[in-house]
């Protein structure tokens, strides 16, 4: 029988919501711990207890972000047991490598990797028959903020086609209603994309004034986070031919307009 304990870690914030989620996932009398998250003794105490009775065979990593990763090599050494993660990040170093397909398995079970760039290029979310572990590809009662806008999207579509049934995310609570969520995550990045073009049709040739435009009353904290993902959104406008962006970084000074039509 499969068990599913959720472990979270105490280092809440803007951007990890409660704390980062950790799995530890239980089969047989084997279970895997997953994203293990920061180094933070308190968090490594309660993943041993969680542990308790069952033989740990492996630590798990979603992707190399600090507040997933940087635990899980001292776990891992500690536990004797593989670490597995699509690439290295900083202070995070995979015993074993996985890539797309990938199986981890446990007692009469197995994860399977599903690689999902987007937020990172190294993503990768884990499917159990029908339930998906999806770190931070989808969140909780939140969106994600993304790298890379044109393989965002591709990797909705791929976990929308495995038709999870419930969703075990990265931060925030269990998503039960797998499908309903991901639809809702592909209408809301289509729009957000919307927003965009409909900014610059309205007037606005800069970053700023399209982040001003489309994030009307967001928290100054935040801004800097809205900057980037307009900055990501005209990335892959710009691939698309819609958009013509000017030199320079996500800073709000970037130079856009949309491409005249014929």
């Amino acid at each position: 029988m499969t068990s599913i304990e959720l472990v979270l870690a105490p280092n809440p914030g803007p951007f990890t919501g409660p704390g980062t989620n950790t799995y530890v996932i239980g089969s047989g009398g084997e279970a895997l711990v997953l994203d293990p998250g920061p180094i933070i003794p308190s968090h490594l105490d309660a993943i041993r207890v969680a542990l308790t009775g069952a033989l740990p065979v492996g630590v798990v990593v979603t992707h190399t972000h600090p507040d997933h990763a940087p635990a899980a090599n001292g776990l891992g050494t500690e536990l004797d047991v593989p670490v597995y993660g699509f690439a290295p990040g900083d202070g995070f170093e995979p015993t074993d490598n996985i890539e797309d397909g990938s199986p981890i398995p446990f007692g009469s079970d197995r994860l399977i990797a599903v690689h999902t760039p987007g937020h990172t290029p190294d993503h990768v979310c884990f499917l159990l028959g029908e339930y998906l572990f999806t770190g931070d590809h989808i969140m909780g009662g939140s969106t994600v903020i993304i790298e890379d806008a044109a393989a965002y999207m591709e990797s909705l579509q791929k976990v929308a086609n495995l038709d999870p049934a419930h969703l075990y995310p990265g931060h925030g609570p269990e998503l039960p209603e797998a499908r309903a969520v991901i639809a809702e995550y592909i209408a809301h990045r289509v729009e957000r994309e919307l927003q965009v073009m409909a900014a610059l049709a309205a007037g606005a040739n800069n970053i700023d004034d399209v982040v001003d435009e489309v994030y009307q009353g967001i928290d100054p904290a935040l801004r800097i986070a809205a900057v980037f993902q307009v900055h990501t959104q005209l990335i892959k406008l710009r691939d698309e031919g819609s958009v013509i962006l000017g030199s320079g970084g996500a800073d709000g000074t970037t130079a856009v307009r949309l491409v005249e039509g014929p």
